[in-house]
């Protein structure tokens, strides 16, 4: 494990990181008070790890973020931002939305996905200027298999091993919600860390086949992200009309999600407070990071990683065939 590893280990990050899409207007406009406000209550709640991205509603989700830590000492969180996607001046902006993305935010930027060295330095930099920092803890390759895998890797992995071998930052990864692709990544890379989305979860964990074996052979550190599969899995309750996976959910998911719901239930457990405390049972995963621009949300999510589990409650969900 490399000295960046160290440093970004589970004590630092927490059992609990505020993920920050959902301040960058993620389906919705947030007003500025309601993502101060929870902002406020993720670090009132102790939580020290922040994670954003220029892909956050074209970079509202890094300026409120470094406008919020702007005021906290900086020895006393990390954040972590995303590299692989350059913004750029929209060249046909008419007054239209980022909708098409899922950000409720003017569309006066593009992405372009740019992984070479040139392009992550610039993305950093701009990252670093959006936010008011000098700098960033830990820098991801963001969904490099979005676009084009192999040049990804190719191309920004090393260019984010030179930031760090240099001190530009403290620790590098890939963000994906491909199990596949991750692991490829830890493969042929020298990371740090993985973020991975949405793959390993109480509902599905396709990331036990290679990825969380191979990050626990070598010493990466997992991050795991979209622990309620984009909603399905944050009520006690699931409902027809969740989304899964950022879309609506197949009839098949939903039944299974049911499922795991009744039989929380059974045991006097919600189903969310199952979810968001699963991915922790694995002993590579280092932090689990969960977003929410209420609030109350934040604070209920606090309080469900708090709630105690006895060892038995996992025991018999395996039993029921609901879990590996």
């Amino acid at each position: 494990m490399s000295a960046a590893a160290r440093a970004v280990g589970s004590a630092e990050l927490g059992r609990l990181g505020f993920g920050a899409a959902s301040i960058g207007n993620l389906y919705r406009e947030v007003g500025d008070a309601n993502a101060e406000a929870a902002l406020e209550a993720a670090w009132a709640g102790g939580i020290r790890y922040y994670d954003t991205a220029p892909h956050y509603g074209l970079g509202l989700s890094e300026r409120r973020l470094g406008e919020f830590l702007r005021s906290r000492p900086r020895e006393e969180y990390l954040v972590s931002t995303k590299v692989g996607r350059v913004l750029e001046p929209n060249p046909d902006y008419s007054g239209g939305d980022d909708l098409a993305f899922e950000y409720a935010v003017p569309n006066r930027l593009v992405r372009r996905f740019d992984p070479s060295e040139a392009g992550v330095r610039r993305s950093l930099e701009d990252s670093l200027d959006r936010l008011g920092l000098d700098r960033v803890d830990i820098a991801y390759l963001h969904d490099p298999d979005v676009y084009d895998l192999d040049r990804g890797l190719a191309e920004g992995l090393p260019a984010l091993a030179k930031l760090r071998d240099e001190g530009v930052v403290g620790a590098i990864g890939i963000g994906a919600n491909s199990a596949d692709a991750a692991a490829r990544a830890v493969r042929e890379g020298d990371l740090d860390l993985v973020m991975i989305a949405g793959r390993y979860t109480l509902l599905e964990q396709p990331a036990l086949d290679e990825l969380l074996p191979l990050c626990e052979e070598r010493g990466v550190g997992v991050v795991a992200v979209g622990v309620f599969n984009s909603g399905l899995l944050a009520t006690a309750s699931p409902d027809a009309g969740a989304r899964y996976d950022y879309t609506a959910v197949p009839a098949d998911v939903l039944a299974r999600a049911r499922r795991l719901a009744e039989a929380c239930a059974a045991e006097g457990v919600e189903l969310p407070v199952a979810a968001i405390q699963y991915p922790l049972r694995h002993p590579a995963v280092r932090s689990v990071v969960v977003g929410s621009a209420r609030a109350t949300s934040v604070e209920q999510n606090l309080a469900r990683m708090a709630e105690p589990l006895p060892e038995a409650f996992w025991t018999r969900l395996a039993e029921q065939g609901l879990l590996p």
